[in-house]
């Protein structure tokens, strides 16, 4: 009998165990974040016009990697400055493997156009 409840006792410590050291690693997941580069330090060339006003070269997430687009002159458009980054939630990960993109503005249509973050499986 005493052979019994030991046993019984091992079976229910060990699943609280297990149990325990589960949540543990989730609860301490791992994510990892691609991060964008830092910026390409650009030579500004002189302006091909006084229409043309200059839109500076950033990083954008594309083929699955951040592509630096090079800064260039637009013709006859206002380019206002980049704005601030917009903060984001987080969703969870749909995998262990996929890797976090945070959003960023890249010059699309004479604007500025903000790629809302995403999850990546490299």
């Amino acid at each position: 009998m005493k052979t019994q409840i030991r046993k019984t006792l091992l079976v229910l410590l060990s699943t609280t165990f297990l149990a325990a050291a589960a949540d543990s690693a989730l609860a301490q997941a791992v994510i990892i974040e691609r991060a964008m580069p830092a910026p390409v330090v650009e030579t500004i060339p002189v302006a091909p016009g006084a229409t043309f006003k200059w839109v500076p070269g950033h990083w954008v997430w594309g083929r699955g990697q951040w592509v630096w687009m090079k800064g260039h002159y637009v013709e006859n458009v206002v380019v206002p400055a980049m704005p601030a980054a917009i903060v984001e939630v987080r969703p969870p990960p749909p995998s262990p493997q996929h890797v976090w993109v945070r959003g960023h503005y890249g010059w699309e249509g004479n604007r500025w156009n903000w790629h809302q973050g995403t999850w990546y499986r490299p």
